[in-house]
């Protein structure tokens, strides 16, 4: 990574229609290497909790294990923009939140990660004029596995997209600073990352979001069990990781992923 990516520096690519990059990592060896590879953000996600811990969803992450592995990639970080993952039920109320915020940042993030819709608006608002950057997850929010039933496709339907795209306008117009699309029909994703002038991060989400975003264990080809429709393995064809996350990331920047077999319809 030759410069620290900011905020400002993925708004002046969505703004020239250049896509971008993002992995999870959860350790000072892999922010590392991901960073060096020129992957433009880093997201220390609650997926841990499934990938790192073996629970069997993110709900049992606590806001000390985000802290503590926040400050893990933070410092093998060579640049990369840092996004941390509120946990679940960290931010219910404001003061909690802006407790939980606190320790991520203080940890290193440069940003934080909350899952919900237009509710989270006057919270987005409050989280801001206390300096904290807020990145918003919708679409499929894991942390809501139990009412959605499970892990299913959503906003299909004229009324379930419409208040999709309401939703990220009135985080936009609270301070929202980007927006995650977690496994979503590929036309709303396209719909809303044009309604918006905030930075969509997709996954699952079709080719048309600013940027992409996957588990650095899927991308590694390391997940267990059934594998996601949306999951490419890039450590195939005898490549490194460090490779393996060029590649993502090439692939990302030329719309080569994700391909029509990796999209919801």
């Amino acid at each position: 990574m030759s410069a620290h990516i900011s905020i400002h520096t993925l708004r002046q690519m969505k703004s020239k229609g250049e896509r971008f990059a993002c992995l999870t990592a959860y350790d000072a060896t892999h922010a590392e290497v991901i960073s060096r590879s020129g992957v433009e953000c880093i997201l220390v996600g609650d997926s841990l909790g499934m990938v790192v811990q073996g629970h069997d969803s993110t709900l049992p992450v606590s806001l000390a294990d985000m802290a503590y592995h926040t400050a893990c990639v933070a410092r093998g970080n060579q640049g990369s923009l840092l996004i941390a993952d509120m946990p679940f039920l960290s931010y219910a109320d404001t003061a909690d939140a802006i407790k939980g915020a606190k320790a991520l940042m203080q940890a290193g993030a440069h940003m934080v990660k909350l899952e919900g819709g237009a509710w989270l608006a006057p919270l987005i608002h409050t989280l801001r004029q206390h300096g904290v950057p807020a990145c918003l997850h919708l679409g499929l929010t894991p942390q809501s596995v139990n009412v959605f039933g499970g892990y299913r496709v959503q906003g299909r339907g004229d009324a379930a997209g419409q208040r999709l795209v309401q939703d990220v306008q009135e985080l936009e117009a609270s301070g929202a600073e980007l927006i995650v699309l977690e496994c979503v029909p590929q036309q709303l994703a396209a719909t809303v990352t044009q309604a918006t002038s905030v930075p969509v991060i997709g996954i699952g989400a079709g080719p048309a979001t600013d940027g992409q975003v996957l588990v650095l264990y899927d991308m590694l080809g390391l997940n267990v069990g059934k594998t996601p429709r949306f999951i490419k393995n890039f450590l195939s064809e005898g490549r490194s990781i460090a490779q393996a996350c060029q590649a993502f990331a090439e692939d990302v920047r030329s719309g080569r992923f994700p391909a029509s077999e990796h999209c919801f319809d």
